[in-house]
């Protein structure tokens, strides 16, 4: 019974592919009524032939039928039995002879998928839809002269139609004749009647052929966009050809372009939530591209709102938020990316540098153990877990990451080893103690980045509390302060190398500058000012910054200072402790 009702219901389902080849070929179908009235006087040849081909077409509808019926049982070689029978039954109905030489190629059997099509295509009313199609099976046989032979006689007699086209253009894709690809296409183009989907899909042609040949792409852009600008100006476009057309406009860099066609469509659209997902998904990324970092926040948090479980979106929302400085987000994004996605490895290493950014090391380096026990050790692990430790003052386990990173980049990517990575390491060897090592590091990083303020001051200030390469360090203080004049650590470092030159008197005008530049009080800026006015001859005022110091950060040495006799020849001049 079950068998019986299916047989029904195909039957419905078979009229819009069978009807149409019988009122081909002999206007209607006569019912049992209309042949019993008819006298068998005035029955003629041409009479005969119709009921000839009424019955053909019975026959191929019967084994069409029975062939969707094996289908629902999921018995796939009757199915094909029985769509052999129907196409073989009735080639002149071209509907069936393509949806059923299409089963036979999704079930990779072109050869019968040849066989009923050359029986179609001989007949000499044969379409272009026919012809197009059996060239596509000779492709795919190797047959490449039929297949250029039959796409050429579909482009004939049905120019408006892609199919000829796309045929003759993937076989010369395929065969590496890129100039002949292109006459093809170029071809296409000039097809005056082309519709909307003719033209898309000529464009979606071009793009398959720039993705093999990416060196012409500017030089292809216009003639993309004058098809794609041919297809925008047919009215109306359904909503299918609309995302097409923004998807060739986004594709060939005319986003402003595409994205108010994705803007309209999201206003147009019916509730299709992958639809939805898909333009939201797009507008957010042409945003990102244009630096519109409030508009790619509202697609993506749009998109989450129509799909809560996308990694992917929460991701950019971390990344977006940690761009605009609110770390404690975008923590809140990457942890829900990796809930939903644990796989997700990027995501672990952003997460860490926003904890980093937190000042919570302790998680990050908990993020990052997390990401060790699922990924292959890589760079980006190593210096965020050296950064994580640099952060909780455990240099000695920084230096050991950020040397096991570095390891890693000189086997894979020398490029990664740029001047931010070495001034991490230069500031970790120096936190160690080894100013050796540190110096080497720091002089790296001003290799690859002469004019880099940060590495000039921390290397110019080492050489100053060492009381070593004074004019150097100097030299180099300078730069970082005429890069920053008014970065209050950069003076206060270039008024130490002059106090350590013995020009106490200069070296107090830029420390005053430093700590009335500093929001916060700084206590080595005081114990410095301290130094200076010591060193001057003022003790009230030297004792008045040694004691300001002292209130903010207990320090032996500060402490020291204040218990000498305030003689100035019994004040040190040069500061020991830090």
């Amino acid at each position: 019974m079950l068998h019986r009702y299916w047989f029904c219901a195909a039957v419905v389902i078979l009229n819009s592919v069978l009807m149409a080849g019988c009122a081909g070929h002999s206007g209607a179908v006569r019912s049992s009524a209309q042949k019993s009235n008819t006298p068998p006087a005035s029955t003629s040849t041409s009479g005969s032939v119709a009921d000839e081909r009424e019955e053909k077409a019975a026959k191929a509808h019967a084994h069409y039928a029975a062939g969707i019926v094996h289908d629902m049982n999921d018995d796939t070689e009757a199915a094909l039995r029985d769509y052999y029978a129907a196409a073989t039954a009735d080639p002149g109905n071209e509907r069936l002879v393509l949806e059923v030489s299409r089963r036979f190629l999704q079930n990779k059997q072109p050869e019968k998928a040849q066989e009923i099509l050359e029986r179609a295509a001989s007949r000499p009313n044969a379409s272009g839809a026919v012809m197009a199609r059996l060239g596509l099976v000779y492709l795919q046989l190797g047959k490449t002269d039929q297949a250029v032979h039959a796409s050429r006689a579909a482009i004939k007699r049905s120019p408006e139609s892609l199919a000829g086209y796309q045929n003759l253009f993937l076989h010369y894709l395929q065969s590496k004749q890129t100039p002949e690809a292109l006459k093809i296409l170029e071809e296409a183009a000039k097809q005056p009647n082309a519709d909307a989907d003719f033209l898309l899909g000529l464009a979606e042609l071009y793009g398959s052929l720039i993705a093999q040949t990416p060196a012409q792409k500017e030089k292809l852009k216009p003639e993309v966009l004058a098809v794609l600008s041919r297809a925008g100006k047919i009215d109306p476009l359904n909503a299918s050809q609309r995302l097409r057309l923004a998807e060739g406009f986004n594709a060939f860099g005319e986003t402003d372009k595409a994205a108010q066609i994705y803007l309209d469509l999201l206003k147009a659209l019916p509730d299709l939530p992958l639809v939805r997902e898909r333009v939201h998904a797009r507008l957010a990324g042409i945003f990102l591209r244009e630096s519109d970092h409030k508009r790619a926040v509202e697609q993506l948090e749009a998109l989450v709102r129509d799909d809560p479980t996308n990694p992917q979106a929460y991701y950019y929302l971390g990344y977006l938020a940690y761009n605009d400085k609110n770390s404690a987000q975008a923590a809140d994004y990457f942890s829900k990316a990796i809930l939903l996605n644990p796989g997700f490895e990027d995501a672990y290493y952003d997460l860490a540098l926003a904890q980093i950014s937190l000042d919570k090391p302790a998680e990050a380096l908990a993020t990052l153990e997390k990401a060790r026990k699922q990924f292959q050790k890589n760079f980006v692990m190593e210096v965020y877990t050296g950064l994580a430790y640099s952060r909780q003052k455990e240099y000695r386990e920084a230096v050991k990451h950020y040397t096991e990173a570095e390891i890693i980049a000189k086997a894979t990517d020398p490029t990664r080893l740029g001047q931010e990575f070495y001034f991490q390491l230069g500031a970790a060897y120096e936190r160690i103690g080894d100013f050796e090592q540190s110096e080497q590091y720091f002089e790296k990083c001003l290799q690859l980045k002469p004019d880099f303020p940060e590495a000039q001051n921390y290397l110019g200030y080492m050489w100053a509390e060492h009381g070593i390469k004074l004019d150097k360090a100097r030299e180099l203080i300078e730069k970082a302060v005429k890069a920053e004049p008014k970065n209050a650590a950069y003076l206060d470092s270039l008024g130490w190398v002059l106090f350590k030159l013995d020009k106490p008197q200069e070296a107090l005008n830029y420390v005053l500058k430093a700590v009335a530049l500093t929001e916060e009080p700084d206590a080595t800026l005081y114990e410095h000012l301290g130094d200076i006015y010591a060193a001057l001859s003022q003790p009230e005022k030297a004792r008045e910054a040694w004691t300001k110091s002292l209130a903010v950060e207990p320090n032996d040495a500060v402490k020291k200072k204040l218990e000498v006799d305030s003689h100035p020849e019994e004040t040190p001049k040069t500061n020991d402790g830090e």
